[in-house]
């Protein structure tokens, strides 16, 4: 079956809302009108609860503390993602009310005295941008995943920093980046020859990831005041020579810090 448009309306005239309620709902196949109301307030609301693909905006509102204008505003300073293509129909002819809709997020607009004006334009014009509509809703959604994932590694590698730089583990080390890189790895998924992913990642070799990771570790465990080490490092340390290895020290942090994440 094909995908219906979800759409809200916000509209305080009460025979232009029976007008376009009408239309809409006679193109069952193209539409599903998730909510209405003829308040700004409500409308940002209906927003965040349904997330509907389109809004059709009135932008002279008169119930409620504010209007159209003041309702585009809030959605586009909210958190909302993504935000919903906005037809605004407005009586206005002023071309200021009209650059000030585009800037805070209207997407079309629709003089309610232009010639031919009707609620059928408005059901004619959403049939024919409906897969444009919904092709950039899910453009826009995967974006937001892939910032998403983004921004959580970001926070991943700043965590895990903090922890290196903990045990005196110098930034300045060709392994450090490389442990926070394994760390991480491990973290979202246990994997055999981790060394060997991160050698492909930097165009290097499994041995130099290894040396270089261990080399990171083993200074650190030279230089590093005992104490400091022996609170920051729980982990048991199994070798004779008292340093971790680099699976122990990895499987650690990742074990440790897996639970803030």
């Amino acid at each position: 079956m094909e995908e219906k448009l979800t759409l809200m309306l916000v509209e305080d005239d009460p025979q232009a809302c029976k007008d376009i309620i009408t239309e809409l709902t006679g193109s069952s196949d193209d539409f599903a009108l998730v909510g209405i109301t003829n308040n700004s307030n409500r409308a940002l609301q209906c927003v965040k609860d349904y997330h509907p693909d389109t809004v059709v905006l009135d932008l002279e509102l008169h119930d409620g503390t504010s209007d159209g204008l003041d309702f585009l505003k809030k959605l586009k300073t909210s958190d909302i993602s993504p935000l919903p293509f906005i037809l605004v129909i407005t009586s206005s002819e002023d071309p200021v009310t009209h650059k000030v809709a585009r800037e805070y997020g209207a997407d079309f607009i629709m003089g309610k005295k232009d010639a031919g004006f009707s609620a059928q334009n408005i059901a004619d014009f959403l049939k024919l941008t409906k897969s444009v509509i919904l092709t950039r809703k899910a453009h826009i959604s995967e974006k937001s995943v892939s910032s998403s994932d983004e921004l959580e590694e970001r926070k991943r590698s700043r965590r895990i920093s903090h922890e290196l730089d903990n045990v005196g583990i110098s930034s300045k080390c060709i392994g450090y980046r490389y442990l926070i890189d394994a760390i991480g790895i491990i973290m979202q998924q246990p994997v055999q020859h981790v060394c060997r992913i991160i050698g492909k990642k930097y165009n290097k070799t499994e041995n130099s990831v290894e040396r270089a990771m261990q080399n990171a570790i083993n200074r650190a465990w030279g230089s590093t005041d005992k104490d400091e080490l022996s609170t920051n490092y729980t982990a048991r340390i199994k070798s004779s020579k008292g340093i971790p290895t680099i699976t122990e020290f990895i499987f650690h942090y990742a074990q440790k810090l897996n639970n803030e994440f």
